[in-house]
Parts: C-alpha cells; structure tokens; sequence
C-alpha cells in the first residue's frame, strides 16, 4: 500500500504536464520548489484538498 498519491499539474513555463508525488501527511498546505521535468525551471508548488479530498495543485512561478 502506497502513502503517496500521484498527481499532475503543467508547468507555469512551459505548459507542459508534471508529474508529482503527495503525500497528505507531509506536503498538504505546505509550500515547495520543485523542477519542472521538461524545461527544468523552478517551480513553487502549494498543494491543497478541494471537494472529495481531492487534490488541488497551485502552480506558479518563484518570482509571482
């Protein structure tokens, strides 16, 4: 049994799909840098849960 869930989102660069690894333990509400896996630009990732504890992925830019 998994204690992550993957998720995608696109990268606020490239436009390009992401993949990422939650953990809701660890990584809900929490701010984090990760690369994006095509242009490797930083990107800052805040992750939250909507409606049926689903994932919410915010995206941005380091510099917005």
């Amino acid at each position: 049994m998994s204690l992550t869930t993957n998720a995608e989102f696109s990268c606020p660069y490239c436009m390009e799909i992401n993949d990422l690894e939650i953990d809701p333990d660890n990584d809900l509400n929490q701010q984090q840098i990760v690369d994006c896996q095509v242009c490797c630009s930083p990107i800052e990732i805040t992750v939250t849960t909507g409606l049926h504890d689903e994932f919410n992925i915010l995206a941005s830019t380091d510099n917005d």
